[in-house]
């Protein structure tokens, strides 16, 4: 039995007006659109930073500053959410929100004021971005639930549908900015943040409402640390795992990689016995038997998975490979990637409010389903393109990905939002996102993966050719060779040209017949040697992607109909639960208890 002390409340507030929605979401979606800006800019601006800090990133020992400085900010955000949600959820959504606004805001300040060079100046970098990300967290948690108070249940797909597009559409023009911004001065990169993180954390103090209800309790201290440690060690095991170990291309076998996901699973597997038995748990674990958010939440993570490590894929194929073969610097890729990708946008720009919109008037899943299969189909598309592509068909395919993805997240969002009781709705966006950012690591993880082992199984043997008939020592050709292929990708990734920077550290290159040199640096030798090896992991990928997507598709399916707590009529366990439970004389505490679901009838309108 359940021992639940908790006090429903619902914060007194002024009266609003009917427009309030809409300031409310203009706030949420100006947040949002900053946070997912700054998990991206850094994609594209890090050659200059690491140029600005006088580190070189491709150095073995330097790697891991280029991996954290992306992936720190990921990991704590994923791992907080869930924590903040819950917390919104007992001291105000609002408040939390606007915290979260000034703490991004201050940690914007301090990276744009960056003066440190070398490790020092890296690891500061790493700090402010992980500092940068706890901000991020505090606004993902709490965005969505106050979306969900503001707007009544038949506008929140549209809703979510706009505040979905500023996600999406910020991650690309994150890549735009710092294409445009870092050669110019790579301070500007963090800058760019700070004028509306001051204006959106007064305005959030100023005209944000805090209209949703509270549940007055005590923090679950147990549960948060477990949690927390378990999802650190979990994603940090896949951030080395993709990191080069011993002799081995990858980590994988690193005994400290086992151990931290081993360790990070079994602290997963902790926290599910604690929620199941502490009075005030963090995150009451029965919500899962309410079918639309199970089912939400899982399309979610697997949709996540699919999509999650194809930008990084994606912005690799364009700059290592499409772009110098069509007459681009390898300086000038990282900016140019950016711009070839804006279909992307032009999708979710489409589909996402217009999904939203359809969704509130006929429910999510025909919507959500019907976006993870377009997406699918997408993947299936792609592996069928050259490596030397037409960009019209590549455009076209991008677009298409990103009409599916639009379709599917405003509708599931919505819907998943709708399913939860009044007080647990920032603990369950909290869940919602927690699984989409930790997919979004592991699928990076997966993608990572799957490329380097195509590259290890046939670049070195293509590189070594290529090297000698080019006039390049065997000796030295070999040891160009035997490189980490993570390290070629990263290249690429960064707009280096990974043959230019491994032969010039040896001297080589100035001893070669100056033709023979001029092949090896310029925009053909490099692209056309990766090309068949790159398709190969290429390919698996992609299918990966196609499959999990189709997975996803049939979570969503069995979402069942449209579903909004506390309206008309029973919902399945929940609501027998509920019946059960009422009948045996049980409190309004102990309704709450069991997950908040069984709060009033359950509820259930049929598409």
């Amino acid at each position: 039995m359940l021992r639940e002390r908790e006090i429903e409340t619902r914060a007194p507030t002024p009266l609003i007006g009917p427009h309030y929605k809409w300031i409310a979401l203009s706030n949420t979606t100006l947040g949002v659109l900053m946070v997912t800006i700054n998990q991206s800019i850094l994609l594209i601006s890090l050659p200059d930073i690491f140029r600005g800090i006088r580190l070189d990133p491709l150095v073995p020992a330097n790697t891991s500053y280029l991996l954290w400085m992306f992936m720190g900010f990921m990991l704590v955000t994923a791992v907080l959410v869930v924590s903040l949600g819950r917390v919104g959820d007992m001291f105000g959504r609002v408040r939390v929100y606007n915290l979260g606004f000034a703490v991004f805001t201050a940690a914007s300040v301090l990276l744009s004021v960056t003066w440190m060079t070398g490790a020092p100046g890296a690891l500061w970098i790493i700090v402010m971005r992980i500092v940068q990300g706890i901000g991020g967290a505090f606004l993902f948690a709490n965005s969505s639930a106050i979306l969900t108070d503001a707007f009544p249940e038949h506008e929140r797909g549209r809703a979510m549908g706009i505040n979905g597009v500023a996600a999406v559409s910020g991650s690309f023009l994150g890549l735009i900015l710092g294409g445009l911004l870092a050669p110019v001065e790579w301070h500007l990169v963090f800058v760019v943040s700070v004028p509306f993180g001051l204006f959106g954390t007064v305005w959030a103090y100023r005209k944000l409402i805090d209209t949703g209800v509270r549940s007055r309790s005590t923090i679950d201290w147990s549960g948060n640390v477990a949690f927390a440690a378990g999802l650190i060690a979990l994603l940090v095991g896949i951030v080395y795992g993709i990191m080069p170990y011993g002799g081995h291309t990858m980590g994988w076998t690193n005994p400290l990689v086992l151990a931290a996901m081993s360790a990070g699973t079994a602290l997963l597997v902790l926290f599910v016995w604690i929620e199941f038995r502490v009075p005030n748990p963090m995150f009451r674990l029965r919500l899962f038997r309410i079918r639309a958010f199970t089912a939400g939440n899982i399309a979610a993570l697997l949709g996540a998975m699919g999509r999650g490590g194809l930008q990084f894929v994606l912005i690799i194929w364009l700059q290592g490979i499409w772009l110098p073969l069509h007459g681009y610097s390898f300086a000038q890729t990282p900016l140019w990637a950016g711009i070839y990708m804006i279909p992307l946008t032009v999708g979710f720009l489409v589909s996402g409010p217009v999904s939203g919109i359809l969704s509130d008037r006929f429910g999510a899943r025909p919507f959500a389903t019907a976006g993870l299969l377009i997406s699918s189909v997408s993947f299936i598309l792609l592996n069928a393109l050259p490596m030397n592509f037409g960009y019209v068909w590549f455009a076209l395919l991008i677009m298409l990905w990103a009409l599916g993805a639009g379709m599917f997240m405003a509708p599931n969002t919505a819907a998943v939002m709708n399913s939860l009781p009044p007080d647990q709705r920032g603990a369950g966006a909290g869940m919602l996102n927690t699984f989409q950012n930790a997919a979004t690591v592991l699928s990076m993880g997966v993608f990572f993966t799957i490329i380097t082992l195509g590259l290890s199984a046939t670049l070195p043997s293509h590189l070594y050719r290529g090297l000698l008939a080019q006039g390049v020592p065997a000796g030295a050709a070999h040891a160009v060779a035997s490189l980490p292929p993570i390290g070629t990708l990263f290249a690429a990734f960064l707009g280096d040209n990974a043959i230019q920077l491994q032969l010039g550290h040896t001297g080589v290159l100035q001893a070669l017949p100056h033709a023979h040199a001029a092949y090896l640096t310029g925009r053909r030798f490099f692209p056309q040697l990766i090309s068949s090896p790159f398709a190969h992991g290429l390919h698996l990928a992609l299918a990966f992607a196609a499959i999990t997507s189709l997975v996803a598709a049939a979570a969503s399916v069995l979402r069942g109909g449209r579903y909004i707590h506390g309206r008309d009529a029973d919902h399945g366990a929940a609501s027998a639960d509920s019946r059960g439970r009422a009948a045996r004389g049980g409190s309004r505490a102990g309704l709450h208890g069991a997950g908040g679901e069984e709060a009033g009838t359950g509820e259930v309108a049929r598409e």
